[in-house]
């Protein structure tokens, strides 16, 4: 047999695949993470057999080939060392399909007792998910036999990659069957153990104790600058050793043997009855709370009710601007009905679109494999040597969590200097254009130096984006931030030399912050006539660019999901009204080179066989891939399930916007959703590929203003059903995401997070409250410790220029800002020019530009800086250019476990600091240069290029 590229012969073959599997540090010798004899069921693989080995299976075999087969295949590989490496590798080629349940759980036990008869002494043995099971109901075992797409690096192929890569059939075998993508490949294991216990007491109590907390620790933190992201990792680090101790404490050696089915226990062995009558409440509660065995998937379960609930609740902004910056007096039930309704609306988008964002392979989402890379360190004993480290990642996220939490106590309480390293500032502090360019609080960050990982990462975790990806974030920030703000702030454009160059406030023409009390009625309308009494509002440049660059991702967002991935959806949106059946038999023989004409030919030998051709798909979009094939044995969530959460959520959103003083009627409601509904699928995309999220705030900022002008609350709240709809829903098709690589029960899954999403929606209203009752001065620049609600300023001014004041008086005719929207067709142009350019060749550079992510990920800034992004990028192309090209195992062993330990590591450091010093007042007066160096000039007052003179104002006469 020849491949594709003209290479013939099985060591050639295998020399293919040596970098994508047998040099990943996590993936053991056979392809797979970890895959032991316990693990797995050793199905039987006959494309890893030759061809002739092939004809004599597939002829001579029928219903019984799962009793006969291991005996001579143990004989065929005792001559072959090919063959035996070839079978080693074929454990999860297969996965079984939803049909008839009982047949396919027969065929695994009796498999499973021919291979393993002595140490599988009950059904507690673990088997995978399908393997060795024919695809389909009375299907031959060889029908779903799919070649790995053989893809060498996955950034060549960019955000645009359509996928596409080349198949290598040699020595007549068929390659792995596994994801296509080397990161994945690395993280995910290709195999599912289905006697793991899942919903047990363990699971839920540990998911509560993390859910309650995680929330609580996350809210508290977002209302402070420099912010830091507390991210669920350290519920998946903590938790582990807690799981173990839970195991040791409660369970006893004696213990009745437990069958769990679907992560649900089944049955205990008939001693447990016999017991039962005989021994106290006590001794039942342990048994009741000592189920099943801590694993990866109760493990799993743990993280994702984390990860729904550690985020801040967008509503908690909403409830800080209301109170602490409009002054409203809003109740309890107001809160908490706003918080939940908000929070779970996103359930149904995401559950409704499970086709496109979760089952397609192309839909890696990156951060989930962080996670997953997390859970074969702590649950596997495997360690390869990666580019001559031998360290295990356990003690190597050890040491670099240990280091990263004594490190913090330097930048974040001891020296901030180190944080705020804005040294080139600190030999002029007086001079204004060198705080404008080299400054970190105010300025835009020219020099990319810092020492603190909480300013690195304050955009999110740069070991987790993708090179290419940073690389378009980065380009876009040089060209907007870097050249055109420069340019335009020292032309005085917009009048910005009156205004500091970065700011998250606005201004009044006079220079300073706008008030917007002055302008308000007594039910918080707006009042025209004092605003022409006072002051327009001015933005500062970057808040203008930052605009400018939001207007343009929006319409370059639907140009270039049109584009990309249009073939894609539509596709997908045809198997909703086909058969399963038929869309499974849209295969394409594979064509093989020929050797000394070059020429493709089919594959006469598979067709002779009787076997169905390997598929080939134009897309991973389209490629049904072993993860996908192994979910498909556990019952699905119902959509019903998603519709009843939406159709509840909106009954309370109308009741919220009618009852209570917020001046959106029910209508504006439902076109609030409307635009979530639209746009949710192709910003979706982008993060499933990207880890970049284009957000919906500003369209739906704009859209409210237009059509509600003058009602802030409204506006506000309008925000919170559009935006955050879409926010959380792109959160918990990630959560599906990460199940559906760990192999999590969908319905189980379901009740995780939405149980999660009410805990943290209770808890975070209560400890906003106690925020507001117990930090002085909080929501001020004199509030201690920094908790200045930097994000709810920043959402508060939207409100004003948006909500209060109006898009009309923005960008109608005369206006200050009107030209910005040219912007919007700028977005909608720059995409289906680059397609044009880029489509018709996989390694041509122009697709690795994406104009979603170059235009949406600025839309940080403010309150993010340009020091915030131009370090993020240069730790991204340390690690993920620079190491995976020149040490790619070290890579693949250690850089999402170092993501892990730096965050979870700055997470503890950050509690200790503020509770532990700061909180209890113990550094009040500690004060020395390394406290206030960076604090004595400009960048750090904010100063403006030009001065208004007093009694004066700058702006249109």
């Amino acid at each position: 047999m020849i491949s594709r590229s003209g290479e013939s012969g099985s060591t050639q073959h295998a020399e293919n695949y040596k970098d994508d599997f047998e040099l990943l540090p996590s993936r053991s010798s056979n392809g797979n993470i970890d895959s032991t004899e316990e693990d797995i069921d050793t199905g039987f693989d006959a494309s890893k057999l030759p061809r002739q080995s092939q004809t004599w299976v597939n002829r001579s075999l029928s219903a019984s080939f799962a009793w006969v087969w291991p005996m001579w295949l143990r004989a065929a590989m005792s001559r072959s060392p090919l063959l035996r490496s070839s079978a080693a590798r074929s454990v999860s080629s297969y996965a079984s399909v939803p049909g008839d349940h009982e047949r396919s759980r027969s065929n695994h036990e009796r498999a499973g007792k021919n291979i393993n008869r002595d140490s599988m002494s009950s059904r507690q043995s673990s088997l995978a998910s399908g393997v060795g099971v024919p695809a389909r109901n009375g299907g031959s075992p060889f029908d779903d036999i799919e070649p790995l797409l053989e893809q060498g690096d996955d950034e060549d192929q960019g955000v645009n990659g359509d996928g596409k890569a080349r198949d290598s059939i040699a020595g007549g075998q068929s390659p792995l069957d596994n994801s296509p993508f080397a990161q994945v490949r690395a993280s995910v294991s290709a195999t599912d153990n289905i006697t793991l216990s899942i919903s047990t007491p363990r699971m839920w109590i540990l998911s509560l104790v993390f859910a309650l907390l995680g929330s609580a620790t996350n809210l508290f933190f977002s209302l402070r600058y420099p912010s830091v992201a507390i991210t669920p990792v350290i519920a998946l680090v903590l938790v582990h050793p807690l799981g173990r101790a839970w195991d040791s404490i409660i369970k006893r050696d004696d213990d009745p043997q437990e069958t769990f089915e679907n992560g649900v226990l089944l049955q205990r062995s008939e001693s447990e009855t016999v017991l039962a009558s005989s021994t106290s409440k006590r001794h039942r509660l342990r048994l009741w709370l000592a189920q099943g065995h801590w694993n990866e998937k109760e493990h799993a379960c743990v993280y994702i009710s984390s990860n729904v609930s550690f985020g801040f609740a967008f509503a908690t902004d909403v409830i800080v601007e209301q109170t602490q910056f409009y002054h409203q007096d809003v109740g309890i039930i107001y809160q908490l009905l706003l918080t939940i309704s908000t929070q779970i609306l996103g359930y149904a988008f995401a559950g409704l679109t499970r086709r496109y964002l979760v089952r397609p392979a192309s839909m890696i989402w990156p951060g989930t494999l962080m996670s997953t890379a997390m859970f074969t360190t702590m649950h596997k004993s495997e360690n390869k040597i990666a580019n001559g480290w031998r360290i295990t990642r356990w003690r190597f996220f050890i040491f670099v969590w240990s280091g990263a939490f004594l490190w913090y106590f330097l930048p974040g309480l001891l020296m901030p200097a180190l944080s705020y390293f804005s040294v080139v500032t600190w030999f002029v502090p007086k001079s204004v254009v060198i705080a404008n360019l080299f400054g970190v609080s105010s300025g835009l960050g020219l020099f990319p130096m810092t020492f603190d990982w909480a300013q690195i990462a304050y955009i999110g975790s740069p070991l987790l984006t993708p090179w290419w990806a940073a690389a378009n974030v980065v380009g876009g920030l040089a060209i907007v931030m870097w050249i055109v703000a420069p340019i335009l702030y020292y032309r005085n454009s917009f009048y910005s030399s009156f205004m500091p160059i970065l700011s998250s406030v606005v201004f009044d023409n006079t220079g300073n912050p706008y008030d917007v009390t002055k302008v308000l009625t007594l039910d918080f309308l707006f009042d025209h006539e004092a605003y022409e009494q006072y002051s327009p509002v001015y933005l500062p440049i970057t808040y203008v660019l930052s605009y400018a660059v939001q207007f343009a991702s929006l319409s370059a967002l639907v140009t270039h999901t049109i584009c990309w991935h249009g073939k894609d959806i539509w596709y997908q949106t045809r198997q909703i009204f086909r058969p399963e059946d038929e869309f499974r038999a849209e295969y394409r023989e594979v064509p093989q080179s020929d050797a000394s004409s070059g020429k493709s030919k089919k594959n006469d030998a598979s067709t002779s066989l009787g076997v169905q051709a390997e598929p080939v798909y134009s897309n991973p979009q389209h490629r049904e891939d072993v993860h996908h094939r192994l979910m498909q044995r556990y019952e699905d969530a119902p959509a019903s399930w998603y519709l009843f959460t939406f159709i509840a959520m909106l009954m309370i959103g109308v009741f919220l916007v009618e009852y209570y003083p917020i001046h959106l009627p029910w209508y504006g409601l439902l076109l609030a959703l409307g635009i979530t509904t639209v746009m949710f699928l192709p910003v979706a995309i982008i993060m499933a590929i990207t880890n970049q999220h284009s957000s919906l705030y500003l369209i739906c900022q704009l859209i409210c203003g237009y059509v509600f002008p003058g009602r802030p609350v409204a506006n506000m709240v309008f925000v919170t059903y559009c935006y955050i709809s879409s926010a959380q829903g792109i959160k918990f098709s990630s959560d599906l995401k990460l199940g559906h690589y760990m192999k999590i029960p969908p319905k189980i899954l379901f009740t995780v997070q939405m149980v999660a999403t009410l805990v943290s929606s209770l808890t975070q209203v209560g400890v906003l409250n106690w925020m507001f009752m117990n930090i002085r001065g909080i929501c001020t620049p004199e509030a201690v410790n920094g908790f200045i609600c930097p994000i709810a300023r920043v959402h508060f001014n939207g409100s004003i220029l948006w909500g209060l004041i109006g898009p009309q008086r923005f960008f109608g005719q005369g206006a200050l800002y009107r030209n910005l929207i040219w912007a919007f067709l700028v977005g909608a142009v720059a995409p289906p020019a680059i397609w044009l350019i880029g489509r018709r060749s996989e390694k041509n550079i122009w697709r690795k530009i994406s104009f979603p992510v170059l235009f949406g990920s600025l839309s940080w800034i403010p309150p993010a800086t340009g020091l915030n992004f131009s370090v993020w990028a240069l730790v991204c192309f340390t690690f993920n250019y620079v190491i995976r090209r020149r040490a790619f195992a070290w890579w693949g062993k250690y850089t999402m476990t170092m993501s892990a330990a730096l965050d979870s590591g700055l997470a503890f450091s950050l509690l200790v600091v503020f509770f532990g010093f700061i909180y209890p007042g113990w550094m009040d007066n500690f004060k020395w240069w390394g406290t206030e160096v960076y604090k004595q000039g400009c960048d750090w007052q904010a100063c403006s290029y030009k001065n208004v003179v007093p009694g004066e104002h700058f702006g249109p006469t």
